[in-house]
């Protein structure tokens, strides 16, 4: 980025690096502009996400309700990451620009909603002097009146109107509830309230039992995750280092889809027994397993969670073969467990019952399952270390401010989508473990809709048996 026109200062500010600007290039640059027609018509899930705002209009009456789509973060400078909207703003709106807003203004027994948005600025000085929100730098925005079509919004008003608005809001005889933590600006402007918090709680519980449309997006997620997966197979013969496996899944995300889910974990060796394994710094060795835990976040936001554990070289040795078979049978019991009615552990429960049978039967642990499962020990979670389930939707870890009541000590319901993802992982400096396990890290996990008669595995057309991974990858590397 040696080019200062290519640059962005994340607070729109003159930098020490831009030339200065006569007046007479802004009058210039200020007209001569062609008025573009409306382009925009509707969103094509506008019904849907119109029913969700209503829905919450009548959970909340008589009060402002403030979301944020959030706000860009600075990756280096005056360089940010890419925007993507809070979940909760793309849960009621689709998408959503940088500093957008949504307000549902109580209206008699309802709400008017009003969202605000960048407005054109063509014909204006900052049209092509602010780096951040103006047209000539970041692309054509929707606008005031695309967006009202687009959105489905009673009103849209510009971005510059929001703290006038919000200090009134302030001194306003309704209650402001505010989704906070993803506009700072926002958040010091209205002061807090500790309703602000059972707002945030209420919009994760709304997302807990998907729609029909959510499961489509996420039946996507996981096909488009499964040819990112074949990606970085074929490169097994020839590969040298985790990054490509991360470049190779990461280009099929851009290339069908909006990016991944969540930073990719491509761990080969003994970078699989660290959980969260996301340097993918790593060089590979052919006769080691790749544990790639990865997903593919679809345009609608909706994302995959997969993790397969492969052997780089085509074939499971005898050690790699007897961990994999455990916790894949861990994995059987606890999707069988998912169903309507089951509480949300149960299939944690079904899997550790196995995975301790499992550590035994390695030599890893001495006594019975019951001993080994004994609350007052738990000696087994040294080389298992998590649970098997967490909720997926919009994030990889969807639903997270649910009341533990209905997430984690709740029930299963249809429509909810969740991870069944059981793992063991042998740390190479263990000395506990019999040394030919040692540096054996293994997980497999799969996304899995509750259903009315019991589950669907969304990502089965992923192979997960050690037999049919081997196929898999023979077949890709011939």
């Amino acid at each position: 980025m040696a080019d200062s026109t290519k640059s962005a200062p994340a607070t729109g500010a003159k930098t020490n690096y831009d030339s200065e600007t006569p007046q007479r290039l802004i009058d210039f640059m200020s007209q001569g502009w062609a008025d573009a027609p409306l382009r925009a018509g509707a969103h094509p899930q506008l019904a849907r996400l119109q029913s969700r705002r209503d829905a919450l209009s009548r959970s909340f009456p008589g009060c402002y309700l403030v979301v944020p789509a959030g706000q860009e973060h600075v990756r280096a400078n005056d360089t940010n990451f890419r925007f993507r909207p809070a979940s909760d703003f793309a849960y009621l709106m689709g998408t959503g620009e940088p500093g957008a807003l949504l307000v549902l203004e109580p209206e008699g027994a309802s709400h008017r909603s009003v969202l605000f948005v960048p407005e054109h600025n063509r014909g204006k000085a900052d049209f092509f002097t602010d780096r951040v929100y103006r047209e000539l730098w970041v692309g054509r925005h929707r606008g005031l009146d695309e967006s009202q079509i687009f959105f489905g919004v009673d009103r849209c008003r510009p971005l510059q109107a929001i703290p006038d608005y919000l200090q009134e809001l302030a001194t306003s005889n309704h209650p402001v509830q505010v989704l906070r933590g993803h506009n700072r600006a926002i958040d010091s402007l209205l002061p807090h309230d500790e309703q602000d918090d059972d707002f945030a709680v209420h919009l994760s519980e709304m997302r807990l039992v998907k729609d029909e449309y959510e499961i489509a997006e996420l039946r996507k997620a996981c096909e488009i995750t499964k040819r990112a997966f074949e990606d970085v197979i074929r490169l097994f013969p020839s590969v040298k280092s985790e990054r490509e496996f991360e470049g190779a899944f990461w280009n099929r995300a851009r290339i069908e889809a909006n990016d991944v889910g969540y930073l990719t974990i491509a761990a080969s060796g003994h970078n699989a027994c660290t959980l969260h394994w996301n340097r993918n710094d790593g060089a590979v060795d052919r006769s080691a397993l790749l544990l790639l835990d990865a997903g593919v976040e679809c345009d609608s936001l909706y994302t995959a969670d997969i993790t397969r554990t492969m052997p780089i070289g085509g074939r499971y040795s005898q050690a790699q073969r007897a961990v994999y078979d455990i916790v894949y049978e861990a994995q059987r019991v606890a999707i069988d467990a998912v169903a309507p009615g089951n509480d949300f552990l149960e299939p944690n429960r079904r899997a550790m019952r196995v995975l301790a049978q499992g550590l035994i039967d390695l030599g890893v642990l001495n006594g019975t399952v019951e001993e080994a499962l004994d609350p007052e020990s738990q000696y087994y979670r040294r080389y298992t270390l998590h649970n098997v389930s967490h909720m997926l939707g919009l994030d990889v870890h969807d639903c997270a401010h649910a009341r533990s009541e209905n997430y984690r000590y709740g029930t299963l319901r249809e429509g909810m989508v969740l991870t069944v993802e059981p793992g063991l992982y042998f740390q190479p400096d263990d000395a506990t473990v019999p040394q030919e396990l040692r540096g054996i890290g293994v997980r497999i996990e799969d996304d899995v809709l509750v259903t009315a008669s019991g589950r669907e595995n969304l990502s089965a057309i992923l192979p997960s048996k050690a037999d049919a991974v081997e196929r898999w990858i023979a077949d890709l590397t011939a």
